[in-house]
């Protein structure tokens, strides 16, 4: 089992930045494959950003490329997700979540397929 927690949310304005971390709890798997997902008000969870266990790949939504960076601290157990220039369209809750059937390098936006999951944390983006 792993738990995951996400902290760093909160309430800003269109144009400025914000920092989430997702700290998971010690764990045994090898290789665990981390990603941000949201919810925004009446939607669907979108995939936001993944990484890889060896922090080598990374993959986008289209809507937040070139806006938002997903890294890891694997010392910490933390993966972070930059958000920068915010519009009120990213206004959601942003889930972590980890999947550890993956390779050191394999990385998905396949939601179904995460296997652990954090609590969320709120995002509002005033406009």
């Amino acid at each position: 089992q792993m738990q995951v927690v996400e902290s760093g949310g909160g309430l800003v304005q269109a144009g400025d930045s914000l920092r989430l971390s997702c700290t998971a709890s010690r764990h045994t798997y090898r290789h665990v494959a981390m990603a941000w997902f949201r919810q925004g008000p009446g939607k669907e969870r979108e995939f936001v950003a993944a990484i890889s266990w060896s922090g080598d790949n990374t993959e986008y939504a289209r809507s937040v490329k070139g806006r938002f960076t997903i890294s890891r601290d694997s010392a910490k157990h933390t993966v972070y997700l930059q958000m920068n220039s915010l519009k009120s369209e990213d206004t959601a809750i942003y889930y972590c979540a980890a999947d550890i059937d993956v390779t050191a390098t394999l990385i998905h936006a396949e939601r179904d397929l995460y296997d652990f999951w954090g609590q969320g944390t709120q995002v509002t983006v005033s406009s």
